[in-house]
């Protein structure tokens, strides 16, 4: 494990004392108990003893999108790029993300575009900006614009294009119970909202639907 990487599964992990917004670690794992005890069971039992703490820590991860600033990874940008301004498509990036209505999960996958103006980023920031937006509470077609106005801010590139496909669990675990389903968003950007080939070939390059 890398030394960033060591660092965030820290900060994730927090504290004994870990206060956020004002609440305490030990606040949230009395709001745990109080769910368990809402729902039906019993949160002093020998299962369920340690439930609140395990679960407050998995929210630290799930959510350690609200403790960085997006932007922030695609500062270091590169120009020695040869006089390249042709598009670059990072596809089929994993994400899991929880629905702001329900706090039940997504999963998914974004592809990210871009036609860079003289600088690019490192690949593996575009992932992470994906996942700074992700491990927050979410709406789809929100976390959508979100990633794409992040990279254009930052980059200042002749375009931008994000689709992002997602089954969320609120549909499919509860309400009209549909398994199977998909939501697809996208958001458009500069050359990619005006120019009709430059936003087809980002779609060839994806290729999203169902006979990928």
């Amino acid at each position: 494990m890398c030394s960033d990487d060591a660092h965030d599964e820290n900060h994730r992990a927090g504290s004994a004392d870990d206060t956020r917004q004002g609440v305490s670690r030990a606040q949230a794992e009395d709001a745990i108990r109080t769910l368990l005890r809402w729902a039906g069971d019993d949160p002093t039992r020998e299962g369920l003893i340690d439930t609140p703490k395990r679960v407050v820590k998995a929210y630290g991860d799930w959510f350690s999108g609200y403790a960085v600033d997006p932007e922030d990874y695609l500062k270091r940008t590169f120009e020695e790029v040869e006089g390249y301004d042709e598009m670059v498509v990072l596809r089929d990036i994993p994400f899991e993300s929880h629905c702001e209505h329900h706090m039940a999960p997504i999963i998914g996958k974004a592809h990210v575009g871009y036609l860079p103006e003289g600088r690019v980023v490192g690949i593996s920031k575009l992932a992470r900006v994906v996942d700074a937006y992700a491990r927050r509470f979410q709406v789809q077609e929100k976390m959508t614009a979100q990633i794409a106005r992040s990279i254009e801010h930052a980059l200042r590139p002749r375009g931008v294009g994000v689709v992002i496909e997602a089954q969320h669990e609120c549909m499919t675990t509860r309400g009209i119970h549909k398994r199977g389903v998909s939501m697809v968003t996208s958001k458009m950007l500069g050359t990619f909202r005006q120019d009709a080939r430059t936003r087809n070939e980002f779609l060839r390059f994806i290729d999203v639907g169902p006979g990928r």
